[in-house]
């Protein structure tokens, strides 16, 4: 979701998948070249935008020994995106050839051409050292729980919808909080000092029935402490969108169903203050569980065995 801002720009926390769609010798340039390149800056102008195809057309810079200036065509892996691009706007990005095709990730608008309404919503981007407010929460139990009552733990937290349907979203966050949950549960110390929680915002359909068959499918135990160390709850309506505003999560919704979210993971400290914040898909368990480790680590004044 790319946000305003006076002195930043606008940045797309996500990334956004492009198709390079130009002609001529500067297209085969970068055909011949994508798979063996990495990462590049790159910088250009919003010429046109169709915001019904998700497509932007931009006056590309060259990237030397890549190709040529050239005004290209890409295609957004977030279609809604391309309604906060505007002709004219000046952007600066990375684009990435190693996976074999052109993608474009961390967009910054550099300039800005039009100046947005200002949102009806303000929000906030979680900081480390942020306060977390004591949102509540039902989980798959039906039991209310608040997250100031895991004071004292880690806590590390993800937004998730049991109907999400793209394998790198909702179901990669599960998966690495299922590896995640296997790793601290083969340390009872680390264990005991944790807690991870998926919160689902899609409430009038993942309702605690819902949410238990759903994170029974990754905790892969139907016993009665199954959900002891992960629970999976969802807001009320009331409470939702002030939930969302506060962890940075946009989420798009056609006919009460949710088309299009962004992701936002937290590392919360004991004393319940942000640590971490992963605002897209491209953490991985290896990196949480190290920095998991950082935050008690710094909490006790203690190491923790690198081994565990």
């Amino acid at each position: 979701m790319l946000r305003s801002s006076k002195v930043s720009g606008v940045v797309l926390a996500g990334c956004l998948a492009v198709l390079a769609a130009g002609c001529g010798k500067p297209q085969s340039a970068l055909s011949k070249t994508a798979a063996n390149a990495h990462r590049y800056d790159v910088r250009g102008k919003v010429v046109s935008v169709d915001a019904k195809d998700g497509v932007i057309s931009m006056d590309t810079q060259a990237i030397p020994g890549v190709m040529e200036a050239m005004t290209m065509a890409y295609n957004l892996r977030d279609p809604w995106a391309a309604q906060e691009l505007h002709p004219g706007d000046e952007i600066h990005a990375t684009l990435d050839t190693g996976s074999g095709r052109a993608e474009l990730s961390g967009i910054t608008i550099t300039h800005q051409a039009v100046l947005d309404t200002p949102p009806a919503r303000q929000y906030n981007v979680p900081q480390v050292g942020q306060t977390v407010p004591d949102f509540t929460l039902r989980n798959q139990d039906g039991r209310l729980i608040h997250l100031r009552q895991f004071r004292g733990k880690v806590l590390m937290l993800t937004f998730i919808f049991t109907r999400c349907p793209s394998p790198k979203y909702c179901p990669l966050m599960n998966q690495n909080f299922a590896a995640i949950n296997k790793q601290l549960a083969a340390d009872p110390a680390l264990y005991g000092r944790t807690h991870l929680l998926s919160i689902s915002f899609d409430p009038q359909y993942d309702t605690p029935a819902v949410l238990r068959r759903y994170g029974e499918s990754y905790i892969g135990s139907k016993r009665e402490d199954g959900f002891a160390h992960w629970d999976f709850a969802a807001p009320s309506e009331k409470e939702l969108a002030s939930l969302l505003q506060w962890f940075d999560v946009g989420v798009t919704r056609q006919s009460g169903e949710v088309t299009q979210h962004t992701l936002s993971t937290v590392i919360i400290g004991p004393g319940g203050r942000v640590r971490y914040w992963y605002p897209s898909n491209d953490w991985t368990p290896a990196m949480a569980i190290r920095d998991i480790k950082t935050v008690l680590q710094t909490q006790s004044g203690k190491p923790v065995p690198a081994n565990r």
